[in-house]
């Protein structure tokens, strides 16, 4: 097992959360990053999981992150792209900043960690290194409500492509795309209902499918350029 850590980008909750979690409980050293403070992140501190506070909402944001993970650790087994912002269109004079939010959060901070982050994955002590990108159901198909969201993760999905060819066979590039993995506080029966009946297989799994997948696509040594689908079967429906 490597012994340089792997990094998940919005570490601090939800799916980015479970995945941390369950990787320092298999052994694997573990940094992630986080957009602000709460309670949570003590409980991930006393763990051992390293907790850098990143903001993406701005370029220089983003290399200050860089720079603080380079003093941080002098090689990474794996980055994980999982930093995400669910926001829907706006309608008012802000739909250009919130635009450029979510360009920033979903592209620019995956584009330019990857970048400046080469030669990190390069001095792991493991043959292979890895990027996942985690992206989303609606980037292949749209959305009404999450236009800008939908396309900027098709834009995340589409630079898969890309640093996959750009840094094989070194590194491989691999994408996530799951559909309604677990539910928000709050949601109610009738809301869960409704969820489950958009998948063919009928339930919400929880995030335990989605470690089961980073899993996959970290232990599997010939994947490199695809998008997993994690959607239950919503294509077929």
């Amino acid at each position: 097992m490597s012994s340089a850590p792997i990094l998940i980008t919005g570490g601090a909750q939800r799916l980015g959360r479970h995945c941390a979690e369950r990787l320092i409980d298999d052994g694997h050293p573990v940094i992630i990053s986080y957009r602000r403070e709460r309670p949570e992140l003590e409980a991930l501190r006393e763990k051992g999981i390293v907790t850098l506070a990143a903001d993406f909402s701005s370029e220089a944001g983003i290399l200050d992150f860089i720079a603080r993970l380079k003093a941080t650790t002098p090689a990474l087994r794996a980055i994980v792209h999982n930093a995400s912002d669910w926001a829907p269109d706006s309608r008012g004079d802000d739909a250009g900043a919130s635009f450029e939010r979510l360009f920033r959060v979903h592209m620019q901070a995956p584009y330019l960690i990857n970048l400046h982050a080469q030669a990190l994955l390069e001095a792991g002590d493991e043959p292979l290194a890895d990027i996942v990108h985690m992206t989303d159901y609606v980037a292949v198909k749209g959305s009404k409500k999450h236009a800008a969201y939908a396309a900027t993760k098709a834009g995340l999905d589409n630079l898969t492509l890309s640093f996959a060819a750009m840094y094989a066979p070194r590194i491989q590039v691999n994408a996530i795309a799951p559909a309604m993995i677990m539910l928000n506080e709050g949601d109610d029966e009738a809301y869960a209902e409704k969820a489950r009946a958009k998948s063919a297989m009928q339930m919400i799994p929880g995030p335990g499918v989605i470690y089961e997948s980073l899993r996959y696509l970290l232990d599997n040594r010939f994947v490199t350029g695809v998008t997993l689908p994690v959607d239950g079967g919503r294509h077929l429906r």
